[in-house]
């Protein structure tokens, strides 16, 4: 009886030491995810954007690039590898979908062209027999450095 005890405690600390284990490596792909979307953002606010010319994405780097003139909306996706260590060909890709929107505020004096710039990083995890998908999304304002200070 005392042997069962021993046997079921020890399985059970190390069934423990799994979880753990297995917990720490999704906390390592959520946390590359994340940064892989504020990569993108980044590289979005870096560009030069003119209101004057319109919503301009010129800078960013996305496969099938699309523009909807309804709501003013660029869309498109990259993909690329999450920054964890991996060793020979067990990589992970993730997907970064990319939604660059021009909207309107409304202020006394006039309206204000703003960009809503969204990133929504997919990535896949393994957990027992088949990969679960989860999701990570940032998003930010960013609004033209070059206005003429006299309307402000």
């Amino acid at each position: 009886m005392a042997t069962a005890v021993i046997g079921m405690v020890y399985g059970l600390i190390i069934q423990g030491y799994m979880q753990a284990g297995l917990r720490a490596q999704w906390s390592g792909y959520s946390l590359a995810a994340q940064s892989l979307a504020t990569q993108q953002i980044e590289q979005a606010r870096a560009g030069m954007w003119d209101p004057v010319i319109g919503n301009e994405v010129t800078n960013l780097s996305m496969s099938s690039r699309s523009y909807n003139s309804t709501n003013q909306t660029w869309t498109g996706y990259t993909t690329a590898y999450l920054d964890i260590p991996y060793a020979s060909t067990n990589y992970t890709v993730a997907t970064n979908y990319i939604s660059v929107q021009l909207i309107y505020l409304d202020s006394p004096a006039n309206m204000l062209p703003v960009q809503i710039i969204r990133v929504d990083t997919v990535w896949p995890f393994s957990y027992r027999a088949g990969n679960l998908y989860f999701t990570n999304t940032s998003a930010t304002l960013l609004a033209p450095d070059n206005r003429d200070p006299t309307t402000m």
